[in-house]
C-alpha cells in the first residue's frame, strides 16, 4: 500500500518542536549548523554518543578551536580533555585533529562539498557526509542513520537491508523539499517513540500507517 508520505511527516513535525541535528540535544538548539567545519566535527563527535554529551563537548571544543587551522595545530591531549564526555574520546580526538590537518593541507581549510571527498576523511562515512552536505551546505541529501533506517522499514516506506539502500529508496518516495526533514524528525521520533526494542504504539501519531503496528494488531486479533 502506498504510504501518505506528506501526512506522515506532517504528523511527525506536529508531534514535537525538537529537531535533531548532529551536535544538538533536546532543548539545546545547535548554533553552528551554518558552519561546515563545525558541523563536520560535531557530527563525528556525535557517532555512537548521547546528544547531551556531544553538545557539551562540541561547545567546549569550539570555544577554543573554531577553525580547521586552529584545530590542526592543537595539542592532542588538550583536545582529548575538551571532548572527554563523548564515547571513544581518544580515537575521536585523533581523528578530528587529522581531519583538520587534511582540510588545511588539501582543501585550503575548507570542508569539501562532495560525498566522495568527505568520505575519504577519518571517521567520516556516508551518513556523516550527507548530514554535512544537507545541513551546512543546504544540498539535497537524505541523511540516513540507524533511526531513519529502522523507522523507514518499520513503517513500510522502504524495504531495505542497509542504510545506503534506504537512502536510495527514500529519495524515490519522499518529496525533495522534505529530504532534510527526514533525519531531523525521525531521529527524535526514534529516540522518544519508535524505540529500537519496544516502540510505543500507544502514543505514536502515525501508527495507522505503520506496517509493524498493523502486523502486531493482526497477531493480537
Amino acid at each position: 500500500m502506498k504510504k501518505p508520505v506528506r501526512e506522515i511527516f506532517r504528523r511527525l513535525a506536529a508531534r514535537s518542536q525538537d529537531r535533531a541535528m548532529p551536535g544538538s540535544a533536546p532543548g539545546m538548539p545547535i548554533t553552528w549548523v551554518a558552519d561546515p567545519f563545525k558541523m563536520l566535527i560535531s557530527t563525528v563527535l556525535s557517532q555512537r554518543n548521547r546528544d547531551e554529551s556531544t553538545h557539551a563537548a562540541s561547545r567546549r571544543l569550539f570555544e577554543r578551536y573554531d577553525t580547521a587551522e586552529k584545530l590542526a595545530a592543537a595539542s592532542l591531549q588538550d583536545v582529548e580533555e575538551l571532548i572527554r564526555p563523548v564515547n571513544f574520546h581518544k580515537g575521536k580526538a585523533k581523528a578530528i585533529v587529522e581531519i583538520s590537518r587534511i582540510l588545511v593541507e588539501r582543501h585550503g581549510g575548507k570542508v569539501p562539498r562532495t560525498v566522495g571527498e568527505l568520505d575519504s576523511l577519518p571517521l567520516v562515512g556516508r551518513k556523516t557526509a550527507t548530514c554535512v552536505l544537507s545541513y551546512a551546505y543546504d544540498l539535497d541529501f537524505i541523511c540516513v542513520d540507524t533511526h531513519v533506517h529502522r523507522i523507514s522499514n518499520r513503517i513500510g516506506l522502504v524495504a531495505t537491508t542497509s542504510p545506503e539502500r534506504t537512502e536510495e529508496e527514500l529519495m524515490k518516495v519522499v518529496p525533495r523539499e522534505l529530504w532534510k526533514s527526514v533525519n531531523e524528525l525521525m531521529v527524535r521520533f526514534g529516540q522518544e517513540v519508535c524505540t529500537p526494542l519496544r516502540p510505543k504504539h500507544d502514543i505514536c501519531p502515525i501508527r495507522e500507517f505503520c506496517d509493524l503496528y498493523q502486523a502486531e494488531k493482526d497477531d493480537r486479533a
